[in-house]
């Protein structure tokens, strides 16, 4: 960030720059210091830090001018799920946002103008979530139901029954926004949902009257956070046939196609509709998006590499916004002439009633519509200058009701110990203190049930109706769950009495997350504020061996990409619980669980693959399973709850009249459900390099699943044969692989057997292909399916060859694998098919590779193509020379050989040893096969980890277990290595001795 321009590099190709030019930039990621109030402040003075402060003369500051002047004004703050959205807007303790800063100067400007104009503010705050709008300042309780959005011609939309409270003071703003907060806490636990996939607007509706103008200026700030950028991502291209969650996605598509429209607007082309109807949040924005309002929008980042497609998306999304041209105007009406008027009206009407009654009954009818004129006009008069009064009165009474409860609570948490809530989004953490107080029993129920007098109320999934008892006896606290419930503390699942100690955590239900403060003394000066919701979800996930180690040194050493996926795991542990309890309430039979793929898996090279977050979705009672992507696990989540408060809002119905039932979901639209298809279940690797000495190999494979589970034994076999596909003899076998160029190379890649499937062992109504793809093959290839055993004999064979080896399929063989992949076919799915497509065979059936045989990277012509075959040509003829002068010289040594060592026995007719090339190429052979060996027990030795749960004794236990595994490793690898150089050395004797020669 340099002034107001941005520049933004892609991670992973440093020439794949992109810059930016916006009105404003901050950098507000690093380059401070935390000063003795508290406030973050640029370490150095003019730092390119920016602080809440700067932010706020820049942008506040014209809002509130703006205001003051009668214009409408919005503030729209657009960004990534924890990219400072709610930072900007709110600010977290010293640090206040921009809304509490603009309630301050606000009332500063009314203090300070009060002599030429009197000055109405009125508050309210809503949110929109799932196309619904909450008033989260409600008197009433949330089962109230939402509010309708409805249009008038001179309003426009508007929230019908949205309660405005009338303000004198920024400390009463302050107020009615705890007040908010803490009924969003309670509206995101009651649904089901978090902030971070809700929008949140404040509106503070200013009313200057001027009574020497007889001119009243009305303006409305909308102040929006709006929901993260992230969930409005398609999830077109898991190919789902679900559509996304549309009601909670809605609002932001919807946004961005106006902003869209209106950007197109804006350079002149031409824009039939723009879709302001088509969403709640737009229609409530209208005004502030091409209207009459001036408005400013904050588009957040992360300076994370992993955000860096969301971060761009950001960026794109306020370039198209920045092209919008509003049409402000000041909104003033002459409601003080409008009350002189009347006055002058009742004037007149008393005169003419005086007179026409004195002239009697004849005046009658004229006499009374003129009394109910006269009535009504009072009444307005009346109604314009008390309503004011009456409406602060009003608002007063309640902030010292909420004063009161606030005072309360703060006395109490100075005597009691209590439980605090822990929520996704910082903002809405602390709020709900649930105090546990000592009395005669000390117990106190927890759960749905809000009866007894001693019982904490709470909702969420998960939640039973007596879910927990806290007793609080002798200034301890104990937590005791009921049968039934689900309880963790501090990551671990407990069934019996345990005792609270202060900073505990806890989990109630699926995901309702308290942190336990104890008694006063117990405190210190400890700052709980570490124990956010991430911690807590790390937690879990140490519990279930997920975990990076704490070590800072360490941690800056971790792969970047092995961190997205330890943060992808702990944000959608959550997800997943709240998702089995919505499938065991709603009897759906359906289990998920978090899975890293590729986390034990490798490519051809040996290279570990890239790493990512996957649900594995089970169906108990049909034995199905699916393997849904991160994106389409978050997507059906949404939908699962849409489908679940629909099953919620039913079974309230069906409790209310007697004889309903609830209807079930068509297969094709129930989000817990999809057709079924095959799943890659593990791969194993079959190496390569025995078929450059064209050495057959025989190789027992473990087939591994994703993390790094035997999914079952493969025997497998390489072998180097003709083109008829008869085998090759050990004549064969060659000492340099370089012989192999420009030759024809045949060899059969054989899959004997499989053993100890747990794929067909957890449900015997399933099956299993092998694929494999080789080299340049376009296409993968794919046994016959087999159904129904546990160890299925495949007997399947198949025959390559390379009708001109060309160095790359050489160094192909050297260096890679064969991945031959398992994948696991159900009930209801079709068999993988080969496609040929692309692929070229012989008429034998034999698939040919390296087709393109030796490649010279450089482009020749003909002319030079033609000097270099007949160099190369004249060199064969040389090199045939050399060769028939070696070997005539061979023969001669060799019948010396033999007439010196068998004296006059040469026509016994003995057989001449094999030659020493062979005895070399046996060795070789014997050598990759204990190789082969080793490496197995290489990979043993990496799989080797102890138990999660394993105390003292069981470490120790491991570590002599990889003490003997590490030990027999040695030995095996010693011992190949020095039989390889036995053989060569008694080789390279008995080649001296032949050959005559002595050192």
């Amino acid at each position: 960030m340099v002034s107001s321009s941005i520049t933004i590099q892609d991670p992973r190709d440093s020439q794949n720059r992109r810059s930016f030019c916006f009105d404003y930039a901050y950098w507000s990621h690093s380059g401070f210091s935390r000063d003795r109030r508290g406030l973050y402040v640029p370490e150095e003075e003019g730092g390119r830090y920016a602080d809440q402060d700067s932010v706020f003369q820049d942008l506040g500051q014209g809002i509130l001018e703006n205001a003051l002047q009668g214009y409408n004004a919005t503030l729209l703050a657009y960004g990534q799920t924890g990219s400072g959205k709610s930072y900007s807007m709110v600010g977290y303790g010293p640090n206040k946002g921009l809304v509490p800063k603009l309630c301050d100067r606000l009332f500063e400007a009314i203090r300070e103008n009060q002599d030429t104009r009197q000055c109405q503010v009125f508050f309210s705050m809503m949110e929109i979530y799932n196309e619904q709008v909450i008033d989260l300042l409600s008197r009433g309780s949330r089962s109230s139901g939402a509010l309708r959005v409805r249009e008038e011609q001179q309003r426009g939309f508007y929230v019908e029954g949205l309660r405005t409270v009338p303000c004198d003071s920024a400390q009463q703003v302050e107020q009615l926004m705890e007040q908010g907060t803490r009924t969003r806490t309670t509206a995101a636990t009651h649904m089901n949902a978090n902030s971070s996939r809700s929008h949140m607007l404040i509106v503070l509706q200013l009313k200057q009257i001027f009574s020497k103008e007889s001119i009243t200026k009305q303006s409305n700030i909308n102040l929006v956070d709006l929901a993260g950028s992230e969930r409005q991502r398609s999830s077109g291209s898991e190919a789902d046939r679900l559509k996304e969650g549309t009601a909670i996605n809605l609002s932001l598509t919807t946004l961005g196609n106006v902003i869209s429209a209106l950007a197109d607007v804006a350079v002149g082309k031409k824009v039939i509709h723009i879709p302001y109807r088509d969403s709640v949040l737009t229609k409530l924005l209208q005004s502030a998006l091409g209207g009459n309002s001036r408005t400013v929008m904050i588009a957040t980042l992360s300076p994370a590499d992993i955000c860096y497609e969301e971060s761009l998306s950001t960026l794109r999304y306020a370039e198209r916004a920045k092209r919008i041209q509003n049409k402000a105007v000041v909104n003033e009406s002459p409601t003080e002439r409008l009350v002189k008027e009347l006055k002058a009206e009742n004037a007149r009407l008393l005169q003419r009633l005086s007179r026409l009654g004195q002239e009697g009954r004849r005046a009658h009818d004229e006499t009374k519509e003129l009394r109910q004129l006269l009535t009504h006009n009072e009444l307005q008069i009346r109604a314009i200058q008390t309503l004011w009064e009456q409406h602060l009165q009003e608002a007063l009474k309640d902030w010292e009701q909420q004063y009161a409860n606030i005072t309360q609570e703060r006395r109490m948490m100075q005597m009691h110990p209590y439980i605090l809530n822990i929520n996704e989004d910082a903002q809405l953490s602390g709020v709900v203190k649930l105090f546990i107080q000592e009395g005669e029993s000390g117990e106190w129920d927890i759960g749905l049930c809000d009866s007894s007098l001693r019982s904490i109320s709470i909702k969420g999934l998960g939640i039973q109706e007596r879910h927990a008892v806290f007793r609080n006896e002798q200034r301890r606290v104990t937590l005791t769950p009921q049968p039934g419930s689900k309880v963790i503390v501090n990551g671990h699942a407990v069934s019996q009495t345990t005792e609270l100690q202060h900073l505990d955590r806890l989990i109630l239900g699926s995901n309702c997350t308290y942190l336990f403060i104890g008694y006063p003394s117990e405190r210190g000066g400890d700052d709980w504020s570490r124990y956010d919701y991430d911690y807590f979800q790390s937690e879990l996930a140490a519990v279930e061996g997920v975990h990076l180690s704490e070590s800072s040194a360490e941690c800056s050493h971790t792969d970047p990409s092995l961190l997205a996926v330890f943060y992808d795991y702990i944000k959608l542990m959550p997800m997943v619980a709240e998702a089995n309890q919505m499938s065991q309430e709603l009897n759906k039979e359906v289990e998920f669980k978090l899975e890293i793929k590729n986390l034990a898996l490798s490519d051809p090279k040996g290279h570990d693959l890239e790493k990512e977050i996957v649900v594995r979705v089970t169906s108990t009672g049909r034995k199905q399973v699916w393997m849904w992507s991160k994106a389409k696990f978050v997507n059906r989540k949404f939908l699962m709850e849409e489908v679940y408060q629909q099953h919620q809002a039913e079974q309230s119905e069906i409790n209310r009249v007697e004889g309903l039932s609830a209807a079930a979901l068509p297969r094709d639209k129930d989000p817990f459900w999809d057709p079924v298809e095959p799943m890659l279940l593990g791969t194993a690797h079959l190496w390569l390099q025995s078929l450059a000495f064209r050495i057959p190999l025989e190789e027992q494979l473990e087939v591994l699943g994703s993390e790094g589970t035997e999914e079952a034994i493969l025997q497998a076999q390489l072998v180097p044969c003709n083109s008829t596909g008869l085998p090759l003899g050990e004549d064969d076998i060659l000492i340099d692989p370089s012989e192999l160029l420009g030759r024809r190379l045949d060899f059969q890649l054989v899959l004997e057997q499989c053993c100890g499937l747990r794929w067909i062992r957890e449900a015997r109504n399933r099956g299993v292909q092998f694929g494999f793809r080789l080299f340049d093959c376009s296409q993968p290839l794919y046994t016959p399916a087999v159904w129904h055993n546990l160890n299925p004999l495949l007997d399947h064979r198949v025959h390559f060859a390379s009708l001109h080896t060309s160095q790359r399929l050489l160094e192909y063989l050297q260096s890679s694998a064969v991945v031959l992949e398992l994948w696991g076919l159900q009930d209801g799915c079709t068999d993988l098919v080969s496609s040929l497509e692309g692929v070229r065979m012989t008429t034998d059936g034999v698939f040919i590779i390296d087709e393109e045989g030796p490649t010279n990277d450089v482009p020749v012509n003909s002319a030079e193509l033609s000097c270099s075959v007949r160099a190369l040509l004249q060199d064969v003829e040389e090199l045939k020379s050399v060769n028939a002068s070696l070997r005539k010289e061979n023969h001669c040594l060799r019948e010396q050989l033999n007439t010196t060592r068998n004296g006059g026995d040469g026509g016994r007719g003995r057989s001449l040893r094999p030659s020493c090339d062979a005895e070399f190429a046996r060795s070789l052979k014997v050598f990759y096969h204990s190789m082969t060996s080793v490496r197995g027990q290489l990979q043993r030795l990496r799989r080797h980890r102890p138990s999660e749960d394993s105390d003292l004794l069981g470490l120790r236990l491991f570590i002599d277990e990889q003490s003997r595994l590490m030990r027999d490793f040695s030995e095996q690898l010693e011992q190949s290595v020095s039989t390889l150089k036995q053989d060569v050395a008694a080789i390279v004797r008995r080649k001296r001795e032949r050959s005559g020669i002595w050192s």
